[in-house]
């Protein structure tokens, strides 16, 4: 099943079932009227919600209508909670040999950071950079959405209770990260609000992308200004997505609508199938040449993140923005 949510001038928007294919759309209002009321009520909206779907696959909605994505707000437009996940290794120990980093780290355990969740940007809006001299980054990511998990949950039980797969563009200010990381709490400043994709989708419509593993086998595609720039593959992940959420969850409950994101996906073989974050590529420059030469954001510049299936289908849509000018009172 495919979910995304419409602007309809409220900030939790409009529900609408989206086809396979990315085509058409149906209202959800007589089912669940957002996402998060869907996430709060799973067990008692998923059958309507699939009745719909399956009709509007079939060609049997009289009611469906062409989807925009451009009129998509995030899947779940604001959420309780947003934590982000740094759950490939590969892509911190490339950083740490480019700037001889000693990071601080505990064997077994991933680095799970608290983020912003009362705010999402669009997947087509434009973006705002307040100023090129932050050093605007992007990351291209996975991230589930969880039902009510209890505290102290198995990676077993954690993995029953993902309900959606996403994909975003966690957005990054190089320029702050650095600077707050020595400070030795959270970001704040660094990590301004993420992009996620039109679509949000159950776990089966990867197929066997979804692996058995607790992993998403899927190439990300991030190009920008038109440019490829990575594919790197989500099996890479150090830790499945039921062992993130286990240890996210050690001592507290995960409510419905938590969003858990993977961190930048990073391949070994990054110099040959790209990296799906600027500070990745300027750090294999470093090491190559001594000396990073690929450019942080500037306005104007247009980034493109998306899934795709064994047949080339989108499976997410795209986030496909812009990053423009910041214009106060916008």
């Amino acid at each position: 099943m495919k979910l995304a949510t419409l602007k309809n001038g409220s900030r939790d928007g409009r529900l609408v079932i989206v086809s396979r294919n990315l085509q058409r759309a149906l209202d959800a209002a007589t089912v669940a009227p957002t996402l998060q009321y869907a996430i709060e009520h799973w067990s008692q909206v998923e059958p309507g919600l699939q009745a719909l779907y399956a009709q509007l696959n079939a060609g049997q909605a009289a009611s469906a209508f062409d989807f925009d994505p451009t009129q998509a707000m995030s899947p779940l437009p604001r959420t309780h909670q947003f934590v982000d996940a740094s759950a490939f290794l590969n892509h911190g120990n490339i950083m740490e040999e480019a700037y001889d980093l000693n990071v601080k780290k505990t064997p077994g355990i991933p680095v799970l950071v608290q983020r912003q969740s009362d705010d999402f940007w669009g997947p087509c809006d434009d973006y705002p950079l307040h100023s090129e001299a932050d050093n605007g980054d992007f990351e291209g990511e996975f991230a589930v959405i969880v039902d009510d998990t209890p505290m102290a949950s198995s990676p077993e039980v954690c993995a029953s209770k993902i309900r959606l797969v996403m994909i975003l563009n966690d957005v990054s200010m190089r320029a702050h990260l650095f600077r707050e990381l020595q400070m030795g709490f959270g970001f704040i400043n660094a990590k301004p609000a993420a992009v996620f994709g039109p679509v949000a989708v159950t776990p089966d419509e990867l197929g066997e992308a979804w692996g058995a593993d607790g992993r998403i086998h899927l190439d990300m595609l991030v190009s920008r200004n038109g440019e490829w720039f990575g594919h790197p593959n989500g099996r890479e992940m150090d830790w499945s997505f039921g062992e993130l959420l286990a240890r996210l969850g050690l001592n507290r409950n995960l409510r419905a609508g938590t969003i858990l994101g993977t961190g930048t996906v990073s391949n070994k073989a990054a110099r040959e199938v790209g990296s799906a974050c600027l500070a990745e590529k300027r750090a294999l420059e470093k090491i190559s040449t001594g000396d990073s030469t690929t450019p942080f954001l500037k306005w104007g510049d247009r980034l493109c993140f998306e899934a795709k299936d064994a047949q080339g289908q989108s499976i997410f849509g795209a986030v496909d923005h812009r990053f423009v000018p910041f214009k106060a009172g916008h």
